[in-house]
Protein backbone atom coordinates (compact mmCIF):
# COMPACT_ATOMS: atom_id res chain seq x y z
CA UNK A 1 0.00 0.00 0.00
CA UNK A 2 1.05 3.17 -0.74
CA UNK A 3 1.47 6.13 1.68
CA UNK A 4 -0.90 8.17 -0.65
CA UNK A 5 -3.31 4.81 -0.33
CA UNK A 6 -2.75 4.63 3.58
CA UNK A 7 -3.11 8.45 4.19
CA UNK A 8 -6.96 8.15 2.34
CA UNK A 9 -7.35 5.09 3.98
CA UNK A 10 -6.92 6.89 7.63
CA UNK A 11 -8.81 9.77 6.43
CA UNK A 12 -11.82 7.22 5.61
CA UNK A 13 -11.53 5.84 8.70
CA UNK A 14 -11.81 9.16 10.55
CA UNK A 15 -14.72 10.50 8.83
CA UNK A 16 -16.76 7.30 9.42
CA UNK A 17 -15.56 7.67 13.11
CA UNK A 18 -16.99 11.17 12.91
CA UNK A 19 -19.97 10.24 11.41
CA UNK A 20 -20.52 7.97 13.54
CA UNK A 21 -19.93 10.21 16.53
CA UNK A 22 -22.66 12.80 14.76
CA UNK A 23 -25.51 10.30 14.27
CA UNK A 24 -24.96 9.02 18.00
CA UNK A 25 -24.75 12.84 19.81
CA UNK A 26 -27.70 13.82 17.00
CA UNK A 27 -30.11 10.22 17.59
CA UNK A 28 -28.89 8.08 20.08
CA UNK A 29 -27.98 10.38 23.12
CA UNK A 30 -31.12 12.64 23.01
CA UNK A 31 -32.90 9.41 23.73
CA UNK A 32 -30.97 8.24 26.40
CA UNK A 33 -31.01 11.60 28.27
CA UNK A 34 -34.74 11.37 27.71
CA UNK A 35 -34.95 7.96 29.21
CA UNK A 36 -32.44 8.61 32.07
CA UNK A 37 -34.10 11.52 33.18
CA UNK A 38 -37.42 9.45 32.86
CA UNK A 39 -35.98 6.51 35.22
CA UNK A 40 -34.49 9.05 37.25
CA UNK A 41 -37.93 10.62 38.54
CA UNK A 42 -39.02 6.80 38.93
CA UNK A 43 -36.73 6.50 41.18
CA UNK A 44 -36.45 8.86 43.16
CA UNK A 45 -39.46 8.46 45.52
CA UNK A 46 -38.49 4.85 45.52
CA UNK A 47 -35.04 6.08 46.90
CA UNK A 48 -37.60 8.32 50.21
CA UNK A 49 -39.27 5.20 50.65
CA UNK A 50 -37.66 2.81 53.66
CA UNK A 51 -37.46 -1.02 52.04
CA UNK A 52 -34.18 -2.30 51.27
CA UNK A 53 -34.41 -1.78 47.55
CA UNK A 54 -35.04 2.39 48.72
CA UNK A 55 -31.76 2.08 49.84
CA UNK A 56 -29.86 0.38 47.34
CA UNK A 57 -31.23 3.00 44.97
CA UNK A 58 -30.95 5.90 47.46
CA UNK A 59 -26.96 5.40 47.73
CA UNK A 60 -26.75 4.30 43.73
CA UNK A 61 -28.08 7.72 42.97
CA UNK A 62 -25.90 9.24 45.78
CA UNK A 63 -22.96 8.07 44.21
CA UNK A 64 -23.48 9.64 40.98
CA UNK A 65 -24.08 12.77 42.88
CA UNK A 66 -21.15 12.86 44.77
CA UNK A 67 -19.17 9.04 44.43
CA UNK A 68 -16.05 10.73 46.09
CA UNK A 69 -18.41 10.86 49.27
CA UNK A 70 -20.53 8.48 48.74
CA UNK A 71 -18.49 5.17 47.01
CA UNK A 72 -21.52 2.71 45.85
CA UNK A 73 -20.43 -1.33 46.10
CA UNK A 74 -21.99 -1.68 42.35
CA UNK A 75 -22.82 -5.51 43.86
CA UNK A 76 -25.54 -3.98 45.67
CA UNK A 77 -27.46 -3.72 42.64
CA UNK A 78 -28.02 -7.04 42.37
CA UNK A 79 -30.96 -6.92 45.12
CA UNK A 80 -32.50 -5.01 42.95
CA UNK A 81 -35.90 -5.90 40.98
CA UNK A 82 -35.00 -6.60 37.45
CA UNK A 83 -37.56 -2.56 36.97
CA UNK A 84 -35.40 -0.64 39.20
CA UNK A 85 -31.99 -2.30 38.03
CA UNK A 86 -32.87 -1.40 34.65
CA UNK A 87 -34.02 2.34 35.83
CA UNK A 88 -30.70 2.38 37.69
CA UNK A 89 -28.98 1.59 34.38
CA UNK A 90 -30.80 4.12 32.19
CA UNK A 91 -29.50 6.85 34.42
CA UNK A 92 -26.22 5.76 34.78
CA UNK A 93 -26.13 5.56 31.11
CA UNK A 94 -27.51 9.42 30.57
CA UNK A 95 -25.03 10.54 33.52
CA UNK A 96 -22.02 9.20 31.23
CA UNK A 97 -22.52 11.94 28.93
CA UNK A 98 -24.44 14.11 31.44
CA UNK A 99 -26.01 17.60 29.95
CA UNK A 100 -25.74 18.77 33.47
CA UNK A 101 -25.06 17.22 36.81
CA UNK A 102 -27.76 14.78 38.85
CA UNK A 103 -28.85 17.25 41.06
CA UNK A 104 -29.77 20.10 38.59
CA UNK A 105 -32.04 17.52 36.74
CA UNK A 106 -34.04 18.05 40.50
CA UNK A 107 -36.38 21.02 41.75
CA UNK A 108 -33.88 22.20 44.29
CA UNK A 109 -31.50 18.57 43.92
CA UNK A 110 -28.71 19.89 46.19
CA UNK A 111 -31.11 19.64 48.97
CA UNK A 112 -33.02 16.81 48.00
CA UNK A 113 -29.66 15.06 47.91
CA UNK A 114 -28.20 15.79 50.86
CA UNK A 115 -31.65 14.62 52.46
CA UNK A 116 -30.72 11.66 51.02
CA UNK A 117 -27.65 11.53 52.43
CA UNK A 118 -28.94 12.28 56.07
CA UNK A 119 -31.38 9.57 55.39
CA UNK A 120 -28.87 6.62 54.09
CA UNK A 121 -25.60 8.03 55.03
CA UNK A 122 -25.56 9.58 57.66
CA UNK A 123 -21.52 9.13 58.61
CA UNK A 124 -21.07 10.75 55.59
CA UNK A 125 -22.68 14.24 56.55
CA UNK A 126 -20.61 17.41 55.35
Amino acid sequence: MSDGDRKATQHEMIMARMGAEREFNETTLPRIRKQGREALFALLPVAQSDTGQSGVVAKFLLGIYNGTRFPFNLSELRRLDRSLFNQCIQVLAMDFQPEREIHECVNEGGRFFEELADTWCPSNRR
